[in-house]
C-alpha cells in the first residue's frame, strides 16, 4: 500500500509551529497570574481593574451557566424524542417513495482501532453493532490491530468466529506501524481507512454508498444508530460533504469508577450535549460518521498527530470550505469511563484522558498555516471556526 508522505518542517517553521501550540497555554497563564502582576505594575489603578475584571468574569460565567443549562435540555428533549421512533420503518417507508434516495442502499462500516483492549470490551462493542436495527447484510466490521499485537489477532479471530456470520464483512486490518508515524489512534486510522478503501473497491462496493463509522472500541452504538443515519443522509442535499456526530454519553461503566472519575464524566457528557446546541461550535468528536468516498477525498486522517478526530475536522473545512458541516445525530453513543486496575490508576487514566484531549491544541498552528491560503472560504467563517477552535483551549 502507497504511503502518505508527511513533509517534514525547517527549524524556523518548527519553531513558530511550537510557538503557536504554545500561544493559548500562555495567555492562560497570564490571566491566571494577572490578580499578582497587574496590580504590581500598575498599583491600586491596576488592583481596581483585577477587581473590575473578575467580577465581569464571574457574571459572564452566571449567566453562561443558564445558556449551558438550556442547550443540555434541548439536547435531551430531542434525544428523548428519536430514541422513541423505529427509524428502520422510516427507512422502508422512504425507499418506497420514488422521488427520494434509498437509505437502504448503503452499507454500514464500523472501523475499530484497538490495542491492549481486552475481549470482553470488543466483545460488547461488536454486540451492539450486530444488534442494531438494521439489515445484517448491510454492515461491515474492520478491527485494527497491530501487526506485532498477538493478543489483538486472538481477539479479532474470537470475535470473527462469533460475530461473522451477522454482518456482511468482518476485516482484521494488521496495522505496520509506518515509519514517521505518531503511533496512536490517528495513524490507525490512516492505515485503517486506506486499507478499507482498496478491499471494499476490489469487493465492488460504491465508496459513496458506504459510511463509515470511526468508532473508538469502547464505544456502543445505539439500536436505530445506523438506520437513523442512512434515513438523514438520504435525505440530506450535501451528504457528499456532511460528517455526522452522535453525542457521546460515557456511562457504560459510571457506577463501577470512583466518585470524581463519575463526576468528570457526568460533566463531560453534559458539556457535549451542550455543543449540539449552538451548531456553529459543533466538530467532530471521538466517534463519528461519514461517506468512505467522504474520507478518500479528505485524504484520510492525519498520521503524525494525536488528537484525530478534530484534525479530520480541519482537513475536512479546508478541503471543501463552505459546503462542510458537521450536523448532530440526535442519539446517544455510549463510551466507557476511564478505569485503571485500582482507585489510584482509575485517576491516573482519567487525567491521561483529559490530557489527550487537550492535544487538539496543536490544530492551532495547522490552522493559522492554512486560513491564508484558502481564500474561496469566506473570511468570516474562516475567523469564527478558528476563534472557536483558539478560545475552547484557553
Amino acid at each position: 500500500m502507497a504511503e502518505i508522505a508527511v513533509q517534514p518542517r525547517s527549524q524556523v517553521q518548527q519553531g513558530l509551529y511550537r510557538l503557536f501550540e504554545a500561544t493559548p497555554g500562555l495567555i492562560t497563564w497570564v490571566m491566571l497570574l494577572s490578580p499578582a502582576w497587574i496590580p504590581l505594575a500598575f498599583g491600586l489603578n491596576g488592583a481596581m481593574l483585577v477587581a473590575y475584571g473578575v467580577l465581569v468574569f464571574d457574571c459572564y460565567w452566571f449567566c453562561r451557566s443558564f445558556l449551558v443549562i438550556a442547550g443540555i435540555l434541548t439536547t435531551y428533549g430531542r434525544m428523548k424524542r428519536d430514541m422513541g421512533i423505529d427509524w428502520w420503518q422510516r427507512c422502508r417507508e422512504l425507499e418506497a417513495a420514488a422521488d427520494s434516495t434509498n437509505p437502504l442502499d448503503y452499507h454500514h462500516l464500523c472501523i475499530v482501532p484497538t490495542y491492549t483492549e481486552p475481549y470482553h470490551v470488543l466483545e460488547a462493542t461488536c454486540q451492539a453493532i450486530v444488534d442494531a436495527n438494521y439489515p445484517d447484510d448491510r454492515k461491515l466490521v474492520g478491527i485494527i490491530t497491530r501487526e506485532t499485537d498477538q493478543a489483538g489477532w486472538e481477539n479479532v479471530a474470537r470475535l470473527k468466529e462469533k460475530f461473522g456470520g451477522r454482518v456482511a464483512g468482518f476485516y482484521h486490518i494488521k496495522d505496520p506501524l509506518e515509519p514517521g508515524i505518531v503511533v496512536g489512534k490517528s495513524a490507525a486510522m490512516n492505515w485503517g481507512g486506506r486499507w478499507m478503501v482498496r478491499q471494499l473497491r476490489e469487493e465492488g462496493y460504491d465508496l459513496a454508498k458506504v459510511l463509515c463509522t470511526d468508532l473508538d472500541s469502547d464505544y456502543r452504538v445505539h439500536p436505530q444508530y445506523f438506520a437513523w443515519i442512512s434515513y438523514h443522509h438520504a435525505l440530506e442535499p450535501r451528504r457528499d460533504t456532511t460528517i455526522w456526530q452522535p453525542v457521546p454519553l460515557f456511562h457504560n461503566n459510571i457506577w463501577r469508577v470512583p466518585t470524581a472519575v463519575r463526576v468528570v464524566s457526568g460533566s463531560t457528557s453534559q458539556w457535549q450535549m451542550f455543543l449540539h446546541t449552538p451548531k456553529h461550535r459543533l466538530v467532530c468528536f471521538s466517534s463519528y460518521t461519514c461517506s468512505l468516498e467522504f474520507v478518500h477525498e479528505v485524504g484520510y486522517w492525519d498520521k503524525d498527530v494525536i488528537p484525530e478526530d478534530s484534525r479530520f475536522y480541519w482537513k475536512a473545512f479546508f478541503r471543501f470550505g463552505e459546503l462542510f458541516q458537521v450536523k448532530s445525530v440526535w442519539l446517544p453513543i455510549y463510551g466507557d469511563s476511564p478505569i485503571g486496575r485500582d482507585y489510584a490508576a482509575s485517576h491516573a487514566s482519567q487525567y491521561n484522558q483529559i490530557k489527550r484531549w487537550a492535544w487538539g491544541i496543536t490544530d492551532v498552528p495547522y490552522v493559522l498555516q492554512r486560513l491564508p491560503k484558502h481564500p474561496e472560504i469566506p473570511l468570516r467563517l474562516r475567523v469564527t471556526r478558528f476563534l472557536n477552535l483558539f478560545l475552547n483551549h484557553l
